[in-house]
């Protein structure tokens, strides 16, 4: 008997339970609504002081009018693989830490092998893929290879990431390429966030209205821009570069004295004027074999010097809006750094 009068006490409390949960359901819970549209607007306030910080840093600056320090041979460096001979000291992530935002690399098709899989004692076992090389992916290991083999796509994986990490930076990679774009496809395809990051110049209608802002692109996310040497990869937003931007050639040769900031592509002269667009400039800034101390000597006052006095003539009085050097944390001692004098450009109305 006190079984059974137990039992029917207990049930009225778990139906009542239900009939409230029914009406709340019905009715629409005040925390839950509250909850769903606190995201909104929550989102809609991170977005306005994205804008809002980038109008701050840039201004109505577009992007053919801003700077950015740019590394020449950007993955040959000691910290990311074992090369014998690099341009960089220090990491891609840490050269984009400390502020590099142009970064140069030259992608090559490697087949795998089980021979160098087998004289390497298992150190060199890779997949075939599209990995960074300074030549051919197979002849000389630290010098046009190196371990661990740098693949293209783990790289652009750590550019993504960046971008991801810091909402306010706009990064270009430049690629010397020498796979087939289906090989660039495939290794683009598999970086996470790429595409949601990449800008697309014919979705911005760029040939028509120029580039757009620079505070624009960091407002609409499209914070990533791939350049490459072959022309048949447009439609995966890899723009041809030689349609896009100009260049001097690359080479201050090999004493470091040829300071003429003469064209890359004799067809596409610095000064290039098209109705209505501009292209980008990019200048080149480093010899044929780079050493720590050329660099140093080359990176301070001679850079300064060439762009005010050789490249911004040669280009019809415009700045460059990339500067390419090797090892860009070093200087000559004069107070003038790559870093300094790209924000200096940066300063220029």
């Amino acid at each position: 008997m006190i079984g059974m009068s137990m039992t029917r006490h207990a049930r009225p409390p778990r139906l009542l339970s239900l009939v409230c949960l029914l009406l709340l359901v019905l009715l629409g819970a005040p925390g839950t609504t509250a909850a769903a549209s606190a995201t909104p607007r929550t989102d809609t306030r991170a977005a306005a002081a994205t804008a809002a910080a980038a109008a701050a840093r840039w201004g109505d600056r577009r992007l053919d009018e801003a700077a950015f320090l740019t590394t020449h041979n950007a993955f040959t460096n000691y910290e990311d693989s074992r090369w014998s001979s690099v341009n960089q000291a220090e990491s891609v992530r840490a050269q984009l830490d400390n502020g590099v935002r142009g970064l140069s690399l030259d992608t090559h098709w490697y087949e795998r092998s089980t021979w160098l899989c087998v004289i390497s004692f298992g150190s060199d076992c890779y997949p075939s893929d599209v990995y960074l090389c300074h030549g051919d992916c197979k002849t000389f290991a630290g010098a046009t290879y190196a371990l661990p083999r740098q693949s293209f796509h783990g790289t652009m994986q750590t550019v993504v990431d960046f971008l991801v990490a810091h909402p306010q930076e706009v990064v270009t990679v430049f690629l010397e390429d020498y796979v087939s774009a289906e090989q660039l496809r495939n290794s683009l395809g598999r970086v996470g966030g790429l595409n949601e990051m990449l800008f697309r110049p014919d979705e911005w209608g760029v040939r028509q209205h120029g580039w757009p802002k620079v505070a624009d692109l960091v407002t609409a996310g499209k914070r990533l821009l791939v350049f490459s040497d072959r022309s048949d990869r447009e439609h995966l937003g890899v723009m041809y570069d030689r349609s896009w931007t100009v260049s001097n050639y690359w080479s201050l040769g090999d004493l470091g004295n040829d300071l003429a900031c003469v064209s890359r592509w004799p067809d596409v002269p610095l000064d290039r004027q098209e109705a209505g667009f501009r292209r980008l400039f990019t200048m080149s800034h480093h010899r044929n074999v780079p050493t720590v101390l050329t660099a140093a000597l080359d990176n301070g006052a001679k850079l300064r010097g060439r762009i005010a006095d050789q490249c911004r003539t040669a280009a019809g009085g415009r700045d460059p809006n990339y500067v390419s050097v090797d090892f860009h944390r070093l200087s000559d001692g004069s107070g003038h750094t790559p870093a300094s004098i790209v924000a200096e450009l940066n300063a220029r109305p």
